[in-house]
């Protein structure tokens, strides 16, 4: 399968707690990242999701917000992943931001150019990438 979404973070599910309407689902990649999604519980049942299971975490690139430096602050994003950056390619409006994690993910960022500018952001720059858990698509192996 292709699929458009730039960040695909490949693991298990290392923790599911349902509730009435949603539930959420921890992905933790095999280099120990963790990736956490809202998911309906018609999506649980659907594909199967269990604790141990294999699971694929899809997020597409605009999706991601930059934070410069290590973290620190409070935000409403689920995810917030420290890493350092290790590539800017800059386009005529916008820039691919690419932070490497702790555990060896790579997180692609669409931002504006100018928000790199202010930002500071090149390589080997401390960043974390924040990425709401509804913004996390999840797959399974067929």
């Amino acid at each position: 399968m292709k699929i458009s979404a730039r960040n695909v973070f490949e693991g298990r599910i290392s923790a599911l707690v349902d509730g009435k309407v949603n539930a959420e689902v921890e992905i933790t990649t095999p280099g120990g990242d963790r990736i956490v999604a809202v998911v309906t519980e018609g999506s649980v049942a659907s594909l199967g999701l269990a604790v141990g299971k294999a699971a694929i975490a899809y997020v597409k690139a605009p999706w991601v917000m930059v934070l410069a430096g290590d973290g620190g602050g409070k935000f409403s994003a689920r995810n917030q992943l420290a890493g350092v950056v290790e590539s800017v390619q800059k386009g005529a409006v916008n820039s691919d931001v690419g932070i490497r994690l702790a555990g060896g993910s790579l997180v692609h960022a669409v931002i504006t150019n100018e928000a790199v500018l202010d930002l500071g952001l090149k390589p080997g720059a401390p960043a974390c990438a924040l990425i709401k858990a509804s913004h996390v698509v999840i797959g399974v192996p067929s």
